[in-house]
């Protein structure tokens, strides 16, 4: 699929929305009466459920725009967000692989303007991994600080001027201004009329600092009826999924800048530290 300037424009709004409200902490319901996080639910059971991707970052792969590689470094779309500029890898940035951990350094460069990294697991429909269902999920450490904005999120690739719905999943987004929550929002899109696009948001509270200070897994089970987000494991939050047959969904990990927020205090340079992504296959029974 494409997302005009428009449209990126649209769906930045859509998440800082929520924020302006004064913090994370002052919001008692996000949209669509998505609370803020209570104590953890159920924790998932992945036995039977066999891996269909399995990226453990012992090494890296990744191109500008694939297809012969694991990761593009660009959305499928080919459009940036937020402050930063995603690059194609180099030497050392903005990826790196140590011990089994890929590293996704943001920094800002000597002419004032900042770079960091994004993967996407498809660099367009047909092509690459995408997955319809399945459990989704990412083992990670986030950075501190101002105006980080790291996310892992699922986007539903449709043919170029289908016209047809997309869903997009954040698993998490996490405002490195607000230490203390993160954020998950589901987001149906019309793209032939964004004023039908619907999303649900919820706002899940954490101990203060505790992203950037371990490692933590943050993940979606995306059935035919639900997506179930889990943190740690354990269910924090639901909301149905579109009563229609999904699409392959798009793996993306990124270290954005900003997202509405200050930068003028944000860490060079600031460093997302991945363990692995993977996804298992979905349950044959919902």
């Amino acid at each position: 699929m494409t997302m005009s300037i428009s449209a990126i424009v649209e769906r930045l709004r859509q998440r800082i929305i929520p924020a302006m409200a004064g913090s994370f902490a002052a919001l008692g319901v996000g949209w669509g009466g998505g609370a803020l996080g209570a104590a953890p639910g159920d924790r998932i059971d992945l036995d039977g459920r066999a891996v269909i991707f399995d990226e453990e970052f012992d090494h890296l792969s990744v191109s500008p725009h694939g297809p012969d590689t694991v990761w593009s470094a660009h959305t499928p779309w080919g459009g940036d967000f937020g402050d930063a500029t995603f690059r194609d890898k180099e030497p050392g940035l903005p990826f790196s692989v140590r011990d089994g951990i890929l590293r996704i350094e943001m920094r800002r460069t000597a002419d004032g303007k900042w770079q960091s990294g994004l993967l996407s697991s498809a660099p367009g429909f047909g092509s690459g991994f995408t997955a319809p269902y399945g459990y989704f999920e990412m083992r990670a450490r986030l950075p501190a600080g101002d105006g980080v904005w790291p996310a892992f999120w699922l986007e539903e690739l449709t043919p170029t001027g289908s016209g047809k719905h997309a869903l997009e999943v954040d698993i998490i987004e996490h405002y490195g201004r607000f230490p203390a929550a993160y954020n998950v929002t589901v987001t149906e899109r019309n793209p032939a009329n964004s004023r039908e696009n619907h999303s649900e948001m919820h706002t899940q509270a954490v101990p203060k600092g505790s992203l950037s200070q371990a490692f933590h897994t943050y993940g979606a089970d995306v059935t035919p009826q639900w997506v179930i987000v889990y943190f740690d494991r354990r269910e924090i939050w639901r909301t149905p999924t579109p009563p229609r047959p999904l699409a392959g969904l798009d793996v993306l990990v990124d270290l954005g800048l900003g997202g509405g927020w200050p930068i003028d205090k944000t860490p060079s340079p600031s460093i997302m530290e991945v363990d692995y992504v993977r996804v298992y296959q979905s349950r044959k029974t919902p």
